[in-house]
Protein backbone atom coordinates (compact mmCIF):
# COMPACT_ATOMS: atom_id res chain seq x y z
CA UNK A 1 0.00 0.00 0.00
CA UNK A 2 0.75 3.56 -0.50
CA UNK A 3 1.93 5.73 2.67
CA UNK A 4 1.27 9.49 2.78
CA UNK A 5 4.71 10.68 4.14
CA UNK A 6 4.52 14.29 3.78
CA UNK A 7 1.96 16.96 4.75
CA UNK A 8 1.72 17.95 1.14
CA UNK A 9 0.86 15.01 0.03
CA UNK A 10 -1.74 14.49 2.74
CA UNK A 11 -3.15 17.53 2.03
CA UNK A 12 -3.66 16.87 -1.75
CA UNK A 13 -5.65 13.48 -1.03
CA UNK A 14 -7.65 15.34 1.77
CA UNK A 15 -11.24 15.16 1.22
CA UNK A 16 -13.40 17.51 3.03
CA UNK A 17 -16.34 14.83 4.00
CA UNK A 18 -19.85 15.23 5.49
CA UNK A 19 -21.03 11.99 7.08
CA UNK A 20 -24.65 11.39 8.29
CA UNK A 21 -25.66 9.57 11.77
CA UNK A 22 -23.94 9.69 14.40
CA UNK A 23 -24.32 5.87 15.30
CA UNK A 24 -22.44 3.17 15.39
CA UNK A 25 -21.46 3.21 11.61
CA UNK A 26 -21.20 6.94 11.40
CA UNK A 27 -18.81 7.74 14.40
CA UNK A 28 -16.47 4.72 13.11
CA UNK A 29 -16.98 6.20 10.07
CA UNK A 30 -16.13 9.66 11.42
CA UNK A 31 -12.25 8.75 13.07
CA UNK A 32 -11.37 6.50 10.39
CA UNK A 33 -12.00 9.53 7.75
CA UNK A 34 -9.98 12.07 10.27
CA UNK A 35 -7.23 9.29 10.70
CA UNK A 36 -6.86 9.17 6.83
CA UNK A 37 -6.57 12.43 6.69
CA UNK A 38 -9.80 14.27 5.56
CA UNK A 39 -11.82 16.93 7.11
CA UNK A 40 -14.73 15.37 8.72
CA UNK A 41 -18.20 17.00 9.53
CA UNK A 42 -21.00 14.73 11.10
CA UNK A 43 -24.41 15.81 10.68
CA UNK A 44 -26.85 14.09 13.58
CA UNK A 45 -30.12 15.28 14.24
CA UNK A 46 -30.56 14.18 17.51
CA UNK A 47 -29.21 15.86 20.60
CA UNK A 48 -26.07 12.69 21.25
CA UNK A 49 -24.49 10.22 19.82
CA UNK A 50 -25.65 6.68 19.69
CA UNK A 51 -28.43 6.49 16.86
CA UNK A 52 -30.26 3.87 17.13
CA UNK A 53 -28.84 3.20 20.83
CA UNK A 54 -29.99 6.64 22.01
CA UNK A 55 -33.23 5.58 23.62
CA UNK A 56 -35.87 7.82 22.93
CA UNK A 57 -38.47 7.15 25.32
CA UNK A 58 -41.46 9.77 24.16
CA UNK A 59 -43.48 8.32 21.04
CA UNK A 60 -46.45 10.14 21.57
CA UNK A 61 -45.98 12.73 18.41
CA UNK A 62 -45.26 9.70 15.71
CA UNK A 63 -47.41 7.85 13.97
CA UNK A 64 -48.25 4.56 15.57
CA UNK A 65 -47.44 2.70 12.24
CA UNK A 66 -44.73 5.10 11.45
CA UNK A 67 -46.59 6.16 8.68
CA UNK A 68 -44.24 8.75 6.28
CA UNK A 69 -47.66 11.10 5.89
CA UNK A 70 -47.01 12.28 9.15
CA UNK A 71 -43.18 12.45 8.77
CA UNK A 72 -40.27 16.26 8.60
CA UNK A 73 -39.99 16.28 4.81
CA UNK A 74 -40.34 12.30 4.87
CA UNK A 75 -37.86 11.59 8.28
CA UNK A 76 -39.71 10.45 11.06
CA UNK A 77 -40.09 12.01 14.28
CA UNK A 78 -38.39 9.66 16.21
CA UNK A 79 -35.42 7.83 15.24
CA UNK A 80 -34.79 4.94 17.36
CA UNK A 81 -36.92 1.67 17.85
CA UNK A 82 -35.61 0.45 21.00
CA UNK A 83 -37.56 -0.63 23.79
CA UNK A 84 -37.34 0.17 27.91
CA UNK A 85 -36.77 -3.85 28.02
CA UNK A 86 -34.26 -4.00 25.24
CA UNK A 87 -31.04 -6.28 26.00
CA UNK A 88 -28.45 -7.67 23.54
CA UNK A 89 -28.96 -10.68 21.47
CA UNK A 90 -25.00 -10.75 21.68
CA UNK A 91 -22.83 -11.23 23.85
CA UNK A 92 -20.63 -7.89 24.49
CA UNK A 93 -17.46 -9.66 24.06
CA UNK A 94 -18.33 -9.91 19.92
CA UNK A 95 -19.50 -5.99 19.90
CA UNK A 96 -16.47 -4.04 20.17
CA UNK A 97 -14.55 -2.44 17.31
CA UNK A 98 -11.16 -3.69 17.14
CA UNK A 99 -9.36 -1.54 19.45
CA UNK A 100 -12.04 -0.63 21.61
CA UNK A 101 -13.26 -3.68 23.19
CA UNK A 102 -16.74 -3.42 25.15
CA UNK A 103 -15.49 -3.38 28.54
CA UNK A 104 -17.82 -4.70 31.96
CA UNK A 105 -17.86 -1.34 34.13
CA UNK A 106 -18.46 -0.98 37.53
CA UNK A 107 -21.06 1.07 38.83
CA UNK A 108 -22.55 0.12 35.40
CA UNK A 109 -24.67 -2.98 33.87
CA UNK A 110 -21.62 -5.48 33.78
CA UNK A 111 -24.28 -8.29 32.49
CA UNK A 112 -22.96 -10.15 29.29
CA UNK A 113 -26.20 -9.47 27.50
CA UNK A 114 -26.71 -5.86 28.96
CA UNK A 115 -29.54 -3.16 28.04
CA UNK A 116 -29.35 -0.62 25.50
CA UNK A 117 -28.31 1.91 27.72
CA UNK A 118 -24.98 0.46 28.22
CA UNK A 119 -24.21 0.13 24.54
CA UNK A 120 -24.94 3.67 24.02
CA UNK A 121 -22.77 4.68 26.76
CA UNK A 122 -20.23 2.66 25.00
CA UNK A 123 -20.51 4.42 21.96
CA UNK A 124 -20.50 7.60 24.26
CA UNK A 125 -17.02 6.17 25.77
CA UNK A 126 -15.81 5.69 21.78
CA UNK A 127 -16.86 8.56 20.98
CA UNK A 128 -15.02 10.38 24.06
CA UNK A 129 -11.81 8.59 24.05
CA UNK A 130 -10.90 9.33 20.14
CA UNK A 131 -12.47 12.99 20.44
CA UNK A 132 -15.07 12.95 17.86
CA UNK A 133 -17.53 15.18 19.05
CA UNK A 134 -15.76 18.32 17.93
CA UNK A 135 -16.43 16.78 14.29
CA UNK A 136 -19.85 16.29 15.39
CA UNK A 137 -22.71 19.04 14.46
CA UNK A 138 -26.34 17.97 17.16
CA UNK A 139 -29.54 18.82 16.25
CA UNK A 140 -29.34 18.98 12.70
CA UNK A 141 -31.28 16.99 10.17
CA UNK A 142 -30.20 16.64 6.74
CA UNK A 143 -32.97 17.26 4.27
CA UNK A 144 -31.30 17.61 0.75
CA UNK A 145 -28.04 15.40 -0.85
CA UNK A 146 -27.49 16.12 -4.69
CA UNK A 147 -24.76 16.51 -6.88
CA UNK A 148 -23.14 19.95 -7.98
CA UNK A 149 -24.43 20.85 -11.07
CA UNK A 150 -20.46 21.87 -12.31
CA UNK A 151 -17.78 19.42 -11.76
CA UNK A 152 -14.69 20.90 -10.09
CA UNK A 153 -11.74 19.20 -12.01
CA UNK A 154 -13.98 16.44 -13.06
CA UNK A 155 -14.67 15.58 -9.43
CA UNK A 156 -18.14 15.29 -7.83
CA UNK A 157 -19.17 17.32 -5.05
CA UNK A 158 -22.49 17.14 -3.43
CA UNK A 159 -24.48 19.77 -2.11
CA UNK A 160 -25.84 18.80 1.39
CA UNK A 161 -28.53 21.30 2.66
CA UNK A 162 -29.53 20.68 6.58
CA UNK A 163 -31.79 22.19 8.96
CA UNK A 164 -30.84 22.94 12.86
CA UNK A 165 -33.81 21.88 14.54
CA UNK A 166 -33.89 24.21 17.34
CA UNK A 167 -33.78 27.60 15.52
CA UNK A 168 -34.85 26.72 11.91
CA UNK A 169 -31.87 27.46 9.67
CA UNK A 170 -31.22 26.66 6.73
CA UNK A 171 -27.53 26.12 5.74
CA UNK A 172 -26.18 24.79 2.55
CA UNK A 173 -22.72 23.53 2.21
CA UNK A 174 -20.48 22.02 -0.76
CA UNK A 175 -18.49 18.61 0.31
CA UNK A 176 -16.49 16.52 -1.72
CA UNK A 177 -17.56 13.39 -0.44
CA UNK A 178 -20.62 12.08 1.12
CA UNK A 179 -20.95 9.22 3.65
CA UNK A 180 -24.44 8.40 4.43
CA UNK A 181 -24.67 6.14 7.74
CA UNK A 182 -27.94 6.81 8.69
CA UNK A 183 -29.18 3.14 9.55
CA UNK A 184 -31.84 0.95 9.15
CA UNK A 185 -33.94 0.23 11.76
CA UNK A 186 -36.16 3.02 11.84
CA UNK A 187 -39.12 3.03 8.80
CA UNK A 188 -41.43 0.58 9.97
CA UNK A 189 -41.78 -2.28 7.08
CA UNK A 190 -45.57 -3.07 7.33
CA UNK A 191 -47.45 -6.22 5.38
CA UNK A 192 -50.51 -5.90 3.30
CA UNK A 193 -53.56 -7.75 4.88
CA UNK A 194 -56.52 -7.66 4.00
CA UNK A 195 -58.66 -4.64 5.64
CA UNK A 196 -55.52 -3.48 7.38
CA UNK A 197 -56.81 0.29 6.61
CA UNK A 198 -60.23 0.39 7.50
CA UNK A 199 -59.49 -1.93 10.70
CA UNK A 200 -60.75 0.37 13.78
CA UNK A 201 -59.18 -1.08 16.50
CA UNK A 202 -55.13 -0.16 17.87
CA UNK A 203 -52.90 -1.09 15.52
CA UNK A 204 -49.47 0.05 15.49
CA UNK A 205 -45.26 -0.91 14.73
CA UNK A 206 -42.64 -2.13 16.95
CA UNK A 207 -41.27 1.08 16.44
CA UNK A 208 -42.83 2.98 18.40
CA UNK A 209 -43.36 0.41 21.50
CA UNK A 210 -41.52 0.98 24.76
CA UNK A 211 -43.23 -0.92 27.51
CA UNK A 212 -46.38 -3.57 28.36
CA UNK A 213 -48.49 -1.64 30.08
CA UNK A 214 -50.20 0.07 27.50
CA UNK A 215 -51.40 -3.11 26.79
CA UNK A 216 -52.67 -4.80 30.35
CA UNK A 217 -55.83 -7.17 30.00
CA UNK A 218 -55.90 -6.24 26.13
CA UNK A 219 -55.89 -9.22 24.19
CA UNK A 220 -53.12 -8.16 21.44
CA UNK A 221 -51.99 -10.09 18.08
CA UNK A 222 -48.00 -9.61 17.46
CA UNK A 223 -47.35 -10.17 13.58
CA UNK A 224 -43.73 -11.25 13.43
CA UNK A 225 -41.58 -14.08 15.16
CA UNK A 226 -38.37 -12.14 14.88
CA UNK A 227 -36.31 -11.76 17.86
CA UNK A 228 -38.32 -8.62 18.59
CA UNK A 229 -41.40 -9.96 18.50
CA UNK A 230 -40.41 -12.84 20.26
CA UNK A 231 -38.76 -10.66 23.37
CA UNK A 232 -42.13 -8.55 23.35
CA UNK A 233 -44.55 -11.23 23.29
CA UNK A 234 -42.86 -12.43 26.34
CA UNK A 235 -42.85 -9.21 28.00
CA UNK A 236 -46.69 -8.67 27.09
CA UNK A 237 -47.49 -12.35 28.24
CA UNK A 238 -47.24 -10.96 31.69
CA UNK A 239 -50.02 -8.27 31.47
CA UNK A 240 -51.87 -8.89 28.52
CA UNK A 241 -55.14 -11.09 28.45
CA UNK A 242 -54.23 -13.11 25.57
CA UNK A 243 -51.07 -12.80 23.31
CA UNK A 244 -51.25 -14.19 19.57
CA UNK A 245 -48.40 -14.43 18.05
CA UNK A 246 -48.26 -14.77 13.73
CA UNK A 247 -45.49 -16.09 12.37
CA UNK A 248 -44.98 -17.32 9.01
CA UNK A 249 -43.87 -20.56 9.87
CA UNK A 250 -45.28 -23.03 12.65
CA UNK A 251 -41.81 -24.56 12.57
CA UNK A 252 -40.70 -22.74 15.84
CA UNK A 253 -37.64 -22.94 17.78
CA UNK A 254 -37.49 -25.47 21.01
CA UNK A 255 -36.87 -22.35 22.96
CA UNK A 256 -40.05 -20.90 21.83
CA UNK A 257 -41.78 -23.58 22.04
CA UNK A 258 -40.81 -24.00 26.22
CA UNK A 259 -42.22 -20.47 26.38
CA UNK A 260 -45.51 -20.82 24.59
CA UNK A 261 -46.15 -24.12 26.63
CA UNK A 262 -44.84 -22.11 29.97
CA UNK A 263 -47.56 -19.34 29.50
CA UNK A 264 -51.65 -20.46 28.46
CA UNK A 265 -52.34 -17.39 27.26
CA UNK A 266 -49.60 -17.09 24.65
CA UNK A 267 -50.53 -18.69 21.46
CA UNK A 268 -48.72 -19.08 18.05
CA UNK A 269 -50.61 -18.55 14.83
CA UNK A 270 -49.85 -18.69 11.03
CA UNK A 271 -50.18 -15.71 9.16
CA UNK A 272 -53.10 -13.47 8.99
CA UNK A 273 -55.71 -13.81 6.62
CA UNK A 274 -57.97 -10.60 6.92
CA UNK A 275 -58.67 -7.95 9.12
CA UNK A 276 -62.67 -7.41 9.77
CA UNK A 277 -64.36 -4.55 10.86
CA UNK A 278 -65.69 -6.47 14.06
CA UNK A 279 -62.46 -6.73 15.30
CA UNK A 280 -61.63 -10.13 14.57
CA UNK A 281 -58.38 -10.96 12.85
CA UNK A 282 -58.64 -14.05 11.04
CA UNK A 283 -55.66 -16.64 9.82
CA UNK A 284 -54.70 -19.00 7.24
CA UNK A 285 -55.88 -21.84 8.93
CA UNK A 286 -59.65 -20.42 9.66
CA UNK A 287 -59.02 -19.83 12.94
CA UNK A 288 -59.89 -16.26 14.53
CA UNK A 289 -59.65 -13.74 17.50
CA UNK A 290 -60.88 -10.81 18.30
CA UNK A 291 -58.32 -8.60 19.43
CA UNK A 292 -57.96 -5.57 20.71
CA UNK A 293 -54.24 -4.31 19.50
CA UNK A 294 -52.32 -5.49 16.42
CA UNK A 295 -48.38 -4.84 16.89
CA UNK A 296 -46.76 -5.17 13.81
CA UNK A 297 -42.84 -6.74 14.50
CA UNK A 298 -42.32 -6.82 10.74
CA UNK A 299 -38.80 -5.02 10.33
CA UNK A 300 -37.59 -2.23 8.85
CA UNK A 301 -36.82 -0.77 5.25
CA UNK A 302 -34.55 1.44 3.96
CA UNK A 303 -34.85 5.29 3.21
CA UNK A 304 -32.87 7.93 2.27
CA UNK A 305 -36.00 10.62 1.72
CA UNK A 306 -32.70 13.67 1.29
CA UNK A 307 -30.82 11.77 -0.76
CA UNK A 308 -31.20 13.57 -5.07
CA UNK A 309 -28.99 10.12 -6.68
CA UNK A 310 -31.13 11.43 -10.46
CA UNK A 311 -32.26 7.23 -10.36
CA UNK A 312 -28.84 6.44 -10.00
CA UNK A 313 -28.85 4.80 -6.45
CA UNK A 314 -33.22 3.47 -5.36
CA UNK A 315 -34.64 1.24 -3.30
CA UNK A 316 -36.75 -1.19 -4.41
CA UNK A 317 -38.45 -3.41 -2.15
CA UNK A 318 -35.46 -3.04 0.41
CA UNK A 319 -32.61 -3.92 -1.99
CA UNK A 320 -30.81 -0.84 -2.68
CA UNK A 321 -28.92 -0.06 -5.52
CA UNK A 322 -27.05 -0.77 -7.70
CA UNK A 323 -24.32 -0.54 -4.72
CA UNK A 324 -21.16 -2.43 -4.88
CA UNK A 325 -20.14 -4.35 -2.06
CA UNK A 326 -23.35 -2.81 -0.95
CA UNK A 327 -21.10 0.35 -0.60
CA UNK A 328 -20.64 2.16 -3.75
CA UNK A 329 -22.75 3.69 -6.09
CA UNK A 330 -20.68 2.46 -9.31
CA UNK A 331 -21.78 6.27 -11.09
CA UNK A 332 -21.44 8.24 -8.30
CA UNK A 333 -18.18 6.76 -6.68
CA UNK A 334 -16.35 7.01 -4.65
CA UNK A 335 -17.36 10.33 -3.69
CA UNK A 336 -20.89 8.91 -2.49
CA UNK A 337 -20.71 5.90 -0.27
CA UNK A 338 -22.76 3.92 2.60
CA UNK A 339 -22.08 2.21 5.19
CA UNK A 340 -24.41 0.09 7.33
CA UNK A 341 -26.46 -1.41 4.56
CA UNK A 342 -25.27 -5.19 5.09
CA UNK A 343 -27.44 -6.74 7.88
CA UNK A 344 -27.46 -9.77 10.24
CA UNK A 345 -23.35 -9.52 10.55
CA UNK A 346 -21.54 -8.85 13.08
CA UNK A 347 -22.24 -5.07 13.54
CA UNK A 348 -19.14 -3.15 14.70
CA UNK A 349 -16.01 -4.76 13.44
CA UNK A 350 -17.60 -5.00 9.85
CA UNK A 351 -19.18 -1.21 9.97
CA UNK A 352 -15.20 -0.23 11.01
CA UNK A 353 -13.07 -2.39 8.06
CA UNK A 354 -16.16 -1.33 5.80
CA UNK A 355 -15.41 2.88 6.74
CA UNK A 356 -11.88 1.82 6.42
CA UNK A 357 -11.75 0.85 3.14
CA UNK A 358 -14.03 4.08 1.95
CA UNK A 359 -11.81 6.42 3.78
CA UNK A 360 -8.46 4.75 1.57
CA UNK A 361 -10.49 5.06 -1.46
CA UNK A 362 -11.11 8.60 -0.81
CA UNK A 363 -7.45 9.11 -0.23
CA UNK A 364 -6.31 7.53 -3.04
CA UNK A 365 -4.55 4.47 -0.63
CA UNK A 366 -7.28 2.47 -2.26
CA UNK A 367 -8.84 2.03 -5.51
CA UNK A 368 -12.08 1.06 -6.63
CA UNK A 369 -12.61 -0.89 -10.19
CA UNK A 370 -14.53 0.31 -13.16
CA UNK A 371 -17.81 1.85 -12.95
CA UNK A 372 -18.19 -1.34 -15.39
CA UNK A 373 -16.71 -3.70 -13.26
CA UNK A 374 -18.80 -2.57 -10.58
CA UNK A 375 -22.42 -2.56 -11.99
CA UNK A 376 -21.27 -6.04 -13.40
CA UNK A 377 -20.50 -7.22 -9.94
CA UNK A 378 -23.55 -6.05 -8.55
CA UNK A 379 -25.62 -7.39 -11.16
CA UNK A 380 -23.56 -11.16 -10.35
CA UNK A 381 -24.52 -10.38 -6.84
CA UNK A 382 -28.16 -10.07 -7.30
CA UNK A 383 -28.44 -13.33 -9.73
CA UNK A 384 -26.82 -15.37 -7.19
CA UNK A 385 -29.54 -14.23 -4.86
CA UNK A 386 -31.82 -14.57 -6.87
CA UNK A 387 -31.13 -18.78 -7.64
CA UNK A 388 -30.62 -19.38 -3.67
CA UNK A 389 -34.10 -17.84 -4.22
CA UNK A 390 -33.48 -15.21 -1.54
CA UNK A 391 -36.42 -12.61 -1.56
CA UNK A 392 -35.10 -9.18 -2.83
CA UNK A 393 -36.52 -7.38 0.45
CA UNK A 394 -33.63 -10.01 2.25
CA UNK A 395 -30.72 -9.12 -0.48
CA UNK A 396 -28.14 -7.14 2.49
CA UNK A 397 -29.25 -10.05 4.74
CA UNK A 398 -25.41 -11.62 4.44
CA UNK A 399 -25.39 -14.04 7.57
CA UNK A 400 -21.78 -14.78 6.52
CA UNK A 401 -18.74 -14.46 8.46
CA UNK A 402 -16.60 -14.55 6.07
CA UNK A 403 -18.31 -10.98 3.98
CA UNK A 404 -16.44 -9.21 7.02
CA UNK A 405 -13.24 -10.30 6.00
CA UNK A 406 -13.77 -9.46 2.60
CA UNK A 407 -14.05 -5.88 3.08
CA UNK A 408 -10.85 -6.13 5.45
CA UNK A 409 -9.19 -7.89 2.75
CA UNK A 410 -9.17 -4.37 0.75
CA UNK A 411 -7.57 -2.17 3.62
CA UNK A 412 -5.43 -4.88 4.94
CA UNK A 413 -7.49 -5.50 8.15
CA UNK A 414 -7.89 -8.39 10.14
CA UNK A 415 -9.95 -10.50 9.99
CA UNK A 416 -12.82 -11.45 12.10
CA UNK A 417 -11.00 -13.35 15.45
CA UNK A 418 -11.99 -17.02 15.24
CA UNK A 419 -13.34 -16.51 19.17
CA UNK A 420 -15.52 -13.68 18.17
CA UNK A 421 -17.24 -15.96 14.76
CA UNK A 422 -17.88 -18.83 18.38
CA UNK A 423 -19.07 -16.70 20.46
CA UNK A 424 -21.72 -15.35 18.52
CA UNK A 425 -22.95 -19.02 17.15
CA UNK A 426 -22.75 -20.17 20.63
CA UNK A 427 -25.50 -17.49 21.64
CA UNK A 428 -27.31 -17.79 18.52
CA UNK A 429 -27.93 -21.98 19.23
CA UNK A 430 -28.56 -21.25 23.08
CA UNK A 431 -30.87 -18.34 22.40
CA UNK A 432 -32.85 -20.80 20.22
CA UNK A 433 -32.75 -23.73 22.89
CA UNK A 434 -33.42 -21.42 25.74
CA UNK A 435 -35.24 -18.21 25.06
CA UNK A 436 -36.19 -17.07 28.28
CA UNK A 437 -32.52 -17.61 29.96
CA UNK A 438 -30.01 -17.43 27.46
CA UNK A 439 -29.19 -14.09 28.25
CA UNK A 440 -28.53 -15.30 31.61
CA UNK A 441 -27.16 -18.41 31.66
CA UNK A 442 -24.34 -19.84 29.30
CA UNK A 443 -22.53 -22.91 28.79
CA UNK A 444 -19.47 -21.40 26.80
CA UNK A 445 -17.21 -20.43 29.61
CA UNK A 446 -13.92 -21.95 28.05
CA UNK A 447 -14.83 -19.76 24.87
CA UNK A 448 -14.92 -16.67 26.95
CA UNK A 449 -11.47 -17.45 28.65
CA UNK A 450 -9.88 -17.65 25.37
CA UNK A 451 -11.37 -14.54 23.90
CA UNK A 452 -10.73 -12.73 27.41
CA UNK A 453 -7.06 -13.95 27.02
CA UNK A 454 -7.09 -12.47 23.36
CA UNK A 455 -4.82 -9.66 22.31
CA UNK A 456 -8.53 -7.92 21.74
CA UNK A 457 -8.77 -7.64 25.78
CA UNK A 458 -5.22 -7.67 26.30
CA UNK A 459 -3.31 -5.13 24.58
CA UNK A 460 -5.69 -2.45 25.89
CA UNK A 461 -4.35 0.98 24.89
CA UNK A 462 -7.82 2.75 24.92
Amino acid sequence: MVSVTSSEASRSRSKKVCVIGAGPAGLVSARELRKEGHKVVVLEQNDDVGGQWLYQPNVEEEDPLGRSSVSVNGALKVHSSIYSSLRLTSPREIMGYSDFPFLAKKGRDMRRFPGHKELWLYLKDFSEAFGLKEMIRFNVRVEFVGEEEKEKENAKRWIVRSREKLNGKVVEEIFDAVVVATGHYSHPRLPSIKGMDSWKRKQIHSHVYRVPDPFRNEVVVVVGNSMSGQDISMELVEVAKEVHLSAKSLDISSGLSKVISKHPNLLIHPQIESLEDDGRVIFEDGSCVVADTILYCTGYSYKFPFLESKGRVEVDDDRVGPLFEHTFPPCLSPSLSFVGIPRKLIGFPFFEAQAKWIAQVLSGKSSLPSSDQMLQSVADFYRSRDLAGVPKHNTHDIADFTYCDKYADYVGFPHLEEWRKRLCLSALNNSQENLETYRDSWDDHELLQEALQSSHFTNLNC
